[in-house]
């Protein structure tokens, strides 16, 4: 075991890719959010595209992945919806293939057809990585291996959906059925 505070920044930088809520996409080309780097694997590119279900939109882009975003740059960019904004924030993430990836909230800003894509894709878009998933949306639960509830500051409840719904007066089975 190693404290968390004796692993250098750079390291988390290394194994961590998050998809936050809150996301930024920059006023450069499409290619370059996602990549993050002045040189890039074409295949990985094509990948991460792909699985985070921004292929559509690319291909109606008038330059393709070479298309700025935005105007600041170049007056013929485009403007992304919030949608394809966080679109964008998962293929980043799935571009950077780092052993964990942490999703807050990341279809906050999807409609729910989108949103679903996301959830029925979500082992394709872990793809053998840890994924830790953080939602208020209970029913985006389903799809997980484990869950973890949180109260005043710690895992009051751990299992699957199936185990935490036979936990008499659980939180989980309260929240989740409060949402349904």
């Amino acid at each position: 075991e190693i404290p968390a505070r004796d692993i250098p920044l750079d390291e988390y930088y290394d194994f961590l890719a998050v998809v936050f809520q809150d996301f930024t996409i920059f006023q450069f080309k499409m290619y370059e959010n996602i990549v993050m780097d002045t040189e890039y694997d074409k295949r990985k590119l094509d990948d991460a595209i792909h699985r985070s279900g921004l292929d559509k939109r690319v291909d109606t882009l008038p330059k393709g992945v070479d298309t700025y975003l935005y105007k600041l740059f170049d007056p013929d960019g485009i403007e992304l919806s919030g949608g394809e904004g966080q679109k964008v924030a998962i293929a980043r993430a799935i571009y950077r293939n780092t052993p964990i990836v942490i999703f807050d909230e990341p279809t906050s800003a999807l409609d729910p057809i989108a949103e679903y894509d996301i959830y029925r894709n979500f082992h394709d878009l872990a793809e053998n990585r840890t994924a830790i998933y953080i939602s208020h949306r209970l029913s985006s639960t389903r799809f997980t291996d484990n869950i973890a509830v949180f109260a005043n500051g710690t895992i009051v409840e751990y299992g699957t959906h199936d185990e935490l719904m036979k936990i008499k007066d659980g939180l989980y089975k309260d929240m989740f059925s409060t949402q349904a």
